[in-house]
């Protein structure tokens, strides 16, 4: 049985070296898509571009004819989705979890038209996912292409997707007791050196991070790009006012919302306290 196809999707090229150890190549961000490969030219620290090349090439290889008011059994699913990757997800705040999500959808629908979608499809591409959550998603994905495609004048009539049911909600949360072990656990970690604890300190960035999102319930995503000063692209924290701007600089408002939240006096007491002993030089989850 061929092995399933992961669609086109960015990896990470680590940098190569001749035999006397120099490097040849530095690490860069390269688009995989079966057996194809190709480099983005952006290097390890440039995720946001590469994220947008990855997009840029899903709609180049999906260059689809825009041709109005068309029978539903005349338009092809990978036409619908290079359109909308084309028109609408390049400008998603995660392009790349986009073009994965919209990759894998053209995995299971291929060549079909938007005639051979229904509940009984819909549910062979959660059966076949296996994971019901990411299905679900990914299925919204491709309702939203649809939609897009409609409401462009391109198709005659709009084609229902149908959507596994939600999963329940969560029905329970960290206890103090419980969340004061996790962080004293990640603040006690250390190094093991042929399976002896040695003193060098591994994940007390993490204690911070924890301490963080336990104080603000904040998205693991903002904490962790948030900056001690005002930073485009980047949230960050105002330590004189003490509030933090979850929102990165020149981001437009999204569902997240991401309103200011000001801290509480304890947090911010260590969050001064991080600053001035520079543990927290840049974004406060790195480690020393």
């Amino acid at each position: 049985m061929p092995r399933h196809s992961k669609g086109a999707r960015l990896w990470l090229q680590p940098a190569r070296r001749d035999q006397r150890g120099r490097i040849i190549e530095q690490t860069v961000w390269v688009i995989r898509d079966g057996n194809t490969k190709r480099s983005t030219g952006f290097g390890q620290g440039q995720a946001a571009e590469a994220e947008w090349a990855l997009a840029e090439y899903i709609a180049n290889k999906y260059r689809a004819p825009r041709i109005g008011h068309r029978d539903p059994a005349a338009c092809k699913v990978v036409d619908i989705i290079a359109i909308y990757a084309e028109d609408v997800a390049h400008k998603h705040t995660r392009p790349r979890e986009t073009a994965a999500r919209l990759g894998r959808i053209l995995d299971f629908f291929g060549e079909t038209t938007l005639a051979c979608i229904n509940r009984k499809a819909c549910e062979d591409y959660v059966r076949q996912r296996g994971a019901k959550a990411a299905a679900r998603r990914e299925l919204e994905d491709l309702r939203a292409a649809i939609r897009h495609h409609w409401e462009a004048g391109l198709c005659a009539a709009l084609t229902p997707v149908v959507l596994p049911q939600r999963g329940q909600a969560r029905e329970r949360w960290l206890t103090r007791r419980e969340a004061a072990r996790l962080l004293w656990a990640a603040w006690r970690q250390r190094q093991r050196w042929r399976d002896r604890p040695s003193d060098r300190v591994t994940a007390q960035h993490v204690a911070r991070f924890i301490l963080v999102g336990l104080y603000t319930g904040t998205r693991a995503g903002a904490i962790c790009g948030a900056a001690l000063m005002p930073t485009i692209g980047r949230g960050y924290v105002d330590l004189d006012a003490g509030v933090f701007y979850r929102r990165p600089v020149g981001a437009r408002e999204t569902k997240k919302r991401q309103p200011p939240v000001r801290l509480p006096p304890r947090l911010l007491a260590h969050l001064r306290r991080w600053q001035r002993r520079r543990l927290a030089v840049g974004t406060w989850c790195r480690t020393r």
